[in-house]
Order: structure tokens, then sequence, then C-alpha cells
């Protein structure tokens, strides 16, 4: 995948630097709609578990279809930018989204648990397109000592959807409150049927106005006059006779993001369900849905305050120092109960915001020509987003879920490793040996 080896077309009429304000403005839509439409997960958790009566491992296939298509599609969809272009490519994307949209109208429709999973890997497969095609888009549409910061702040728009998608799937999705197991049980075949059908009904409304948004932002899109974008092949003079596999700091970066996804989008994932213990805070499912925002606004306040602190310190410090403290409130967390135990597990949100940019910038140092076969390595290891909380489903299925966060605690310590030895590029390694 061409993240790094591409570069924007010159125009010999121009010699002033172009200004770039616009078309950046339009790709950040693109940013905040993945991040709504991830976190809107968080939501669909709860909602499906007490509609078909699942368990916490069973229900993490959402998470497990949704993070799937980060690992199954990467690749593919590298080679369409390749093929058609950046600006197509995100096009694209957004209609394969779109279709993964509508998609949950028939699953509502026949109440199937298996529909659900196929809609949100659609939805997923053409997220994936657009991670590939517009982050590498952002990075190079301007000055490359100024990529950093235009990333992250496209990236905190991503947080702004992440922040708003838990309170709006709660006010729209969960609006009705759900029947205890005990009672589902009690209800003939029909009569259960048709509950489900009702409780399931919620989500076509959100989806159908999703799914249209979508297709009128490809429209937007597609109708922009976006600058252009080419792929370069290589780039001349630099060594050719190097492998992936010859940089320690990318292979354990890539374990890092794998760590680092799943122990965010676990916590996430659990929170609605964690609120709702009696020892917790005893919530209703909507009204826990509105704290969930807090852990990722919390991370999107993060972004802004690390952005000129990646500056001003060491990265691989800072992300150790983030990384202990997040694991510090998950342990504290688990510890403790009550509504103190719910705000201590909401603030890890704000450690984990410069965790996945530091993983992935220390994980490219010193790549050269396979900075490209680099950044899709480390793109697919966001697949780490669907195992670790099926895993961690369960660890709750059977330890229960106020001591499943272990899971991360463990995803924290490795982070941890990396920020301190697994970091080091080759030109650090091999001189400190």
């Amino acid at each position: 995948m061409g993240t790094r080896q591409v570069a924007v077309t010159p125009n010999a009429n121009v010699v002033a630097a172009p200004n770039y304000s616009k078309p950046l403005a339009i790709v950040t839509t693109l940013f905040f709609m993945w991040g709504f439409l991830t976190c809107l997960n968080d939501i669909l958790i709860p909602h499906l578990k007490a509609i078909f009566d699942l368990s916490y491992a069973r229900v993490m296939l959402i998470q497990f279809a949704f993070f799937s298509a980060y690992f199954l599609f990467s690749v593919p969809w590298s080679r369409i930018v390749n093929t058609i272009g950046y600006k197509t490519t995100m096009v694209v994307g957004l209609l394969t989204m779109a279709l993964g949209a509508f998609l949950f109208i028939p699953a509502a429709s026949v109440v199937s648990f298996p529909l659900f999973l196929t809609a949100l890997l659609v939805l997923a497969a053409g997220i994936t397109g657009l991670q590939v095609s517009a982050n590498p888009y952002v990075d190079l549409l301007g000055k490359p000592e100024t990529a950093s910061s235009r990333l992250d702040l496209t990236q905190a728009f991503n947080s702004l959807g992440t922040t708003i998608a838990p309170k709006v799937g709660g006010l729209l999705i969960l609006s009705a409150a759900p029947l205890a197991a005990e009672h589902l049980r009690q209800f003939t075949p029909e009569a259960l049927h048709l509950y489900r059908l009702q409780q399931a009904a919620s989500v076509k409304m959100p989806y159908t106005v999703i799914g249209v948004a979508l297709m009128l932002l490809a429209l937007l899109i597609g109708l922009s006059k976006l600058p252009q974008v080419e792929t370069m092949t290589g780039l001349p003079g630099q060594k050719a006779n190097d492998s992936i596999w010859r940089h320690p700091n990318l292979v354990f970066g890539a374990i890092g993001i794998f760590a680092y996804v799943g122990a965010e989008v676990s916590i996430g994932s659990f929170l609605v369900n964690y609120f709702g213990l009696p020892e917790i805070a005893g919530l209703t499912a909507k009204t826990a849905a509105g704290y969930v925002s807090f852990y990722w606004g919390s991370a999107m306040v993060g972004r802004f305050v690390g952005a000129p602190l990646l500056q001003r310190f060491k990265p691989g410090y800072l992300l150790a120092i983030c990384t202990v403290a997040a694991a510090t409130l998950v342990i504290a967390s688990m510890a403790l109960t009550g509504h103190v135990a719910m705000w201590v597990i909401l603030g890890v949100g704000f450690f984990n915001s410069i965790m996945f940019p530091t993983i992935f910038s220390l994980g490219e140092a010193e790549l050269g020509p396979l900075s490209g076969t680099g950044s899709g390595l480390l793109n697919m290891a966001i697949v780490g987003g669907a195992i670790i909380p099926v895993l961690q489903g369960f660890i709750a299925d059977h330890a229960g879920l106020h001591h499943a966060f272990v899971l991360p605690v463990v995803c924290y310590l490795y982070i941890l490793f990396y920020a301190l030895k697994g970091s080091k590029p080759n030109s650090e390694r091999y001189t400190s040996a």
C-alpha cells in the first residue's frame, strides 16, 4: 500500500504555494463519519445483546465482524487506490459504506444476527477504503513538515464523531428499555419474534439516514475539485535491498497497534454493560450510553493537548507515561466500585489519545522506500479491535465483567515495552547494542 511513496502533481503555471484549506475541510468530513460509525457499535452491542439474549463473547462478534475488515480489505483497497486514485477510492468507499448501512434494514426486518454482522462487515469494508485513501491523502496535501499537524487535526474530528455517536445512538436506538432475559425465556416463540421485531426496528431509521448521508457525501467528494495525488513507483537513489522484517520497530509496532486498538475498543464496547452493573452504577442502557461519550470525548481533548507535547518531548517517553496512566486507571476501576469506578475508567480515554499516531510514527521510522509497505502492515494490525473484545467477552462470561478488564491491562503492558525498547529504530538499536 503506497502510503508514503506518493507525491502531489506539480503545476508549472502556479508559482505561489497552493491553499489546501478547502480540500482538507472536505476530506475531514470523512474522518468524522468513520469515527461516528465505528463508535456507534458501542450502542449496538448492548442493544443486540438484549434482543438476541447473547453472551458477552457472542455479542462481541459485532466488533469481530467490523474490525476484521481491516485485515481482509486493507491490501485490496491499496491496490484499488493505485488503480483508480485517491479521490475515486474515497467515493467508492463511501458508497460501500452506504450499502452496509442500508443492509441494516433487512437485518432488522427479519431479526437476523448473522445479517447484522454481514451489514457491519460491508460497512467496515467501506471504512477501510476511506482509511487507506484519506490518511495518506491528508498526509501529502501540503508541506511535509506540517503533515503530522494536519493528520492530528483531522483525527481530532474523527474523535468528535466518536464522542457524538454514543449520545445520538443512545437516544435513537436505545429508546426503549429491554426486557430481562428471564422474561424473554417465558415468551412463546411467536411473542418472542414480535418483541425482537419491535426492538430491532429502532435501528432502521438511524441507519437509513446514515446511508443517505453517505451517498450525498460521495456525491460531494465526486464533484469536488480535489488536488490530484499520484503514486510513485520508487524513489531513485534509495536502497531497495531491504525488507520490512529487518526493521524490528515496525514489527513490534504492528503488534503495538494490535494491542492498542484491541484495548481501546474492548473498553468502549463493554462500558454500557459495565455501568449497568449494580456494583458500579446500576444505570439503564440509555443513560449509560450518554456517559460513554466522556470516554471518547476525553480522547479528543487528549489529542489537542498531546499535539504540542509531542513536539517538545520524546514520543517514546510520552507514550510510556500515557500507557502507565491508562493501565493504572483500568486497574483502579477493577479494584473500586460505585460511581468512582465508572469515572476512573472513563478517564482512560484521555491517555489513549496519542497512542495510535505515536505508535504509527515510531513504527514507520527509517523505513525509507518501504514506508508504504510498512503502513499497510500497521493498518492491517487494526484487526486487534476484532480479536481482543471477543477474548474479553470470554473472560467476562466466566470471571465476571468487572474483572474482565485485566485483558486491556495486558495490552497496555506490551505498549509500555514498545515505548521504552521495542520502538527503537535500527540506527539506535544497533548503535546501543
